[in-house]
This record gives C-alpha cells, sequence and structure tokens, in this order.
C-alpha cells in the first residue's frame, strides 16, 4: 500500500458531537505522514473537535479515529502518547515551574514502574530544548517568559516525548506578528529537518498556505476540500468556504497562494448594524 493509501493518523467516517449536538459529520481524513498539515475553516466549523479526536481527546460518537490501522481509542494513554504528541490551546504550567521542569514531563509517557528517569530521557530534553532555543531560560520559571518564550517551551515539552506525529491546536493565538512568524518557522523546521509530521488549526489562512505543504478546508462540519495550498486556495473557495470574496495571487517572496479580500459592497458595510448618530443628533443632545 502506498503511503496515502494506508495514513498512520485517520479519521473515518467520524461523527464527533457533544452531548446530542453534532459539531461534525462523515468525516473521513486521512493525515499524510511527513508533511505540514494546516486544518483551516470559520469558527466553530469542527477544526480543534477534530484535533482533539484525532488526538484521542474526544471520541467519536460513530466512526473511528486510527492510529496505525487500529482504533485509537482500543490502545492505551501511553501508547498514543508515544507516537502522538499535543500542544493544547492555552496551556497552562504549575506556578513556578521551571522550563526544564516542564519539558521534562514530556518523557512521563516513556517511563513506568520499572523505567525511571535515564540518561535517555535527560538527552530527549536537553535536545528538545536546544532545538526550540529555550535552553537559555532552562532554570527560569515559565510564567516569568513572554508569550512566545512559552509557546516554544511548550512545543519543547512535545517533542521532548519523542513522537512521530506532533498535533498543535490554534498554537500562534495570543502572539504578536513576529512570534507567529517565529513559531511557524520553528514548525517548519521541526517537519523538514526532523521529518516530524506536524498537523496545526490556523485561522490565518495566508500563514496556512504559506507554510502547509498539505491544507484541510472545513466548513460546517464537513471537509470541503484537501490538498496542496496553491489547489485549495483559490478565489472561489475562499468565496464558498469562508464566505469572502477574494483575489487569490501568487506571494510576491514565497509563491504561495495570497488571499487578498475584495472591499465589501458599501451597502455592506453597515448592513444589520445600528446607525451612528449624525451630526446634529449629537449636537441636539449636547443641548
Amino acid at each position: 500500500m502506498t503511503r496515502e493509501s494506508s495514513p498512520r493518523l485517520a479519521a473515518r467516517e467520524a461523527t464527533l458531537a457533544y452531548d446530542s449536538t453534532i459539531i461534525a459529520a462523515g468525516l473521513d481524513i486521512g493525515i499524510p505522514e511527513g508533511e505540514f498539515t494546516v486544518i483551516v475553516g470559520p469558527n466553530a466549523c469542527g477544526k480543534s473537535t477534530l484535533l482533539r479526536a484525532l488526538a484521542r481527546l474526544h471520541r467519536p460518537s460513530a466512526g473511528t479515529v486510527l492510529l496505525d490501522g487500529e482504533d485509537i481509542h482500543r490502545l492505551g494513554t501511553k501508547q498514543v502518547a508515544r507516537r502522538v504528541g499535543l500542544l493544547p490551546q492555552s496551556a497552562l504550567a504549575p506556578d513556578g515551574m521551571r522550563v526544564r521542569d516542564l519539558v521534562a514531563r514530556g518523557r512521563s509517557p516513556h517511563q513506568g514502574v520499572i523505567r525511571q528517569w535515564s540518561a535517555a530521557d535527560h538527552e530527549a530534553v536537553e535536545r528538545a530544548m536546544r532545538v526550540t532555543g529555550v535552553a537559555p531560560l532552562a532554570d527560569r520559571p515559565v510564567d516569568a517568559l513572554s508569550g512566545g518564550q512559552r509557546q516554544r517551551v511548550w512545543i519543547a515539552l512535545v517533542l521532548a516525548q519523542e513522537t512521530e506525529t506532533i498535533l498543535l491546536d490554534e498554537p500562534t493565538t495570543f502572539l504578536d506578528l513576529a512570534h507567529q512568524y517565529e513559531l511557524l518557522e520553528l514548525c517548519r523546521r521541526l517537519n523538514r529537518d526532523e521529518g516530524r509530521t506536524i498537523v496545526a488549526v490556523l485561522h490565518d489562512l495566508n500563514q496556512a498556505a504559506r507554510y502547509a505543504t498539505h491544507l484541510v478546508a472545513m466548513r460546517d462540519g464537513r471537509i470541503r476540500a484537501s490538498g496542496p495550498p496553491a489547489e485549495v486556495v483559490t478565489g472561489d473557495a475562499v468565496a464558498e468556504i469562508f464566505g469572502l470574496p477574494a483575489l487569490v495571487i501568487p506571494d510576491p517572496v514565497t509563491g504561495t497562494p495570497l488571499v487578498i479580500p475584495h472591499e465589501p459592497p458599501r451597502d455592506a458595510v453597515h448592513d444589520g448594524e445600528p446607525e451612528i448618530p449624525t451630526a446634529p443628533a449629537t449636537a441636539a443632545a449636547e443641548r
């Protein structure tokens, strides 16, 4: 079988729900091994729920999630954690915890009653900190770091797990623009240089098109398109999936798709919004 026909991580006809509320239905997706996959789509379309399902944190109400051909929910927690690492949204460290101690938590899936901390664990932690550039911060409290530094520390924790696949749920949220690109460049290096399979949920379509090697576009709980960014990010697709009329041109720096929204019709600017008081009304109120 080819890599595409038997992905290591996949959802097959999966329905994802919270109680009786269906978030996504009939999802059929395979994560390409060795690629940087980015999942995009409007708010509340099911992106993060899909990622949680792939990480075994959300059980489908129908269908299955497969890891190496097995139902992921039939595998033990540590079995999964040795193969798939997850950075959730808004991860928080205990107060006062040092960077090195937090990163060391990534080794817990490899430990047990008999196998305790080893030289291999130490090397994995030190290497993860070097790769992410946080080694100089090793003895600092995590809560004393900037947002960009903290995100790199959390990625170091995931790297210390030494998993083949890394899932990142909106990793650029709350970061300024420079730190967003710094983090995405790190993910690109992990994919290209380390051979890690990266799956990330992103909101910024231009960032997704620039960094992804494989793009998945969702809307209303369904996958509407998947493939290379140049095939997925088109003017028609942006209008259909995001409801945004846009021109798509090659990025002058990278050649990847660049989305330039059209100016909305003038009549649509205040559609459904309360009118701003005019000058005479304001003057009358002052009198």
